[in-house]
């Protein structure tokens, strides 16, 4: 059996894609964004129902643009989740303002409004909202709307794992923010390779996001320059991959959902396993999450099963890149016992048993392990 969380993070691509890169090559064009991007972002922007897409070069830049465009500067504080890939941190970090951490809430992982509430601080000037494998918080999107608008803070909305997934009003994840991000890097549901986008319903925003992708141009070709930009453009190379992953993502959403669902049945009962919830009408699982008991040694039973695991992400406070002080006993317990499955939308049923038919054994099996 492949190890397929290897697989999970190989990029989907398939023969569309190879034919459309194909295709643009020997058209003998520019590589460098031009209408397949803008396609790209038409096609993105029409799925999520926002107004504007502006596509950039990864999903940590996407996250960084979008602080800048919303005003947040060197020293200004943002709220992040300790649970979280660091390039949530590390986005606004890059330009010298200060990630501010707080816990999450044990079953989405979305950060806990009432410790929100409690670190906003006269510096603080936005909210970066993760929605953990497409999850939105438990106390409703509006409640940090409500929040941000009371307090006259920016909500940022980090939906690096969201694509597919829905608020219950009917927006897509990334639509409550003043600006919402995506990334397309291996393991997305949409993979470019590397990639990022942005969507707002904000001109304004829009206007800045798309300048400071472009060396701050004040228009496409021109080298006038009325503001400070940098260089994160996309590719027509990606875009050609993005069109084509774009048409599949409507089949890839009910995979995902599926693959969820079998887990959840197959694994149900065991003691020592609980997958995180899914509310599967709106939500389209990322990655299949879980807690464990005895979490080495799964690891290591199920990787001679040729069944590929990895640890969850660990509370950024306690890496050594950051090793702040606090008690954060959410993200902290995630660092110790959360655990992500084989995931693939390639997976077959008989391949999800097979990883489920380990895992039962693992706990039930001769002498309990």
């Amino acid at each position: 059996m492949v190890d397929h969380f290897i697989m999970q993070m190989r990029p989907l691509f398939g023969e569309e894609e190879k034919k459309a890169i194909c295709d643009y090559m020997d058209e003998d064009g520019f590589i460098t964004e031009f209408k397949r991007t803008a396609q790209f972002e038409q096609m993105i922007a029409d799925y999520t129902g926002a107004k504007h897409c502006i596509v950039v070069n990864n999903g940590t830049i996407s996250l960084t643009l979008a602080a800048m465009a919303v005003g947040v500067v060197a020293d200004d504080e943002v709220i992040v989740p300790n649970y979280t890939m660091i390039a949530s941190p590390n986005a606004v970090k890059m330009f010298g303002a200060v990630p501010v951490f707080v816990d999450v809430e044990p079953d989405t992982l979305c950060l806990d409004i009432e410790l929100v509430k409690k670190a906003i601080t006269p510096k603080t000037k936005a909210i970066m909202l993760v929605s953990a494998n497409g999850r939105p918080p438990s106390v409703g999107i509006a409640a940090f709307e409500a929040l941000a608008k009371e307090k006259g803070i920016e909500l940022i909305e980090d939906s690096a794992q969201s694509l597919g997934s829905w608020f219950p009003d009917g927006r897509h994840v990334g639509r409550a923010g003043r600006v919402g991000s995506f990334s397309f890097s291996s393991p997305k549901i949409v993979s470019t390779g590397q990639g990022g986008a942005l969507i707002t319903d904000d001109d304004e925003v829009a206007r800045r996001l798309r300048r400071l992708k472009d060396f701050g141009r004040s228009g496409g070709g021109n080298d006038i320059h009325d503001s400070i930009g940098f260089n994160f453009k996309f590719t027509e190379l990606q875009a050609c991959i993005g069109i084509e992953q774009m048409r599949k993502v409507p089949a890839r959403v009910i995979r995902k959902k599926e693959i969820w669902k079998r887990y959840q049945e197959k694994l149900a009962g065991i003691d020592g396993v609980s997958l995180f919830p899914h509310d599967l009408a709106l939500t389209a699982p990322w990655f299949i999450d879980v807690r464990v008991e005895r979490r080495e040694g799964l690891i290591d039973y199920l990787k001679q099963r040729n069944v590929g695991t990895r640890v969850m992400y660990p509370p950024i406070t306690r890496q050594a890149a950051y090793d702040l002080p606090g008690d954060y006993p959410v993200s902290e317990d995630i660092g110790r016992r959360g655990l992500w499955l084989p995931s693939a939308v390639q997976l077959s049923d008989e391949e999800i048993d097979h990883v489920c038919v380990a895992i039962r054994d693992f706990y039930e099996g001769p002498k309990n392990r």
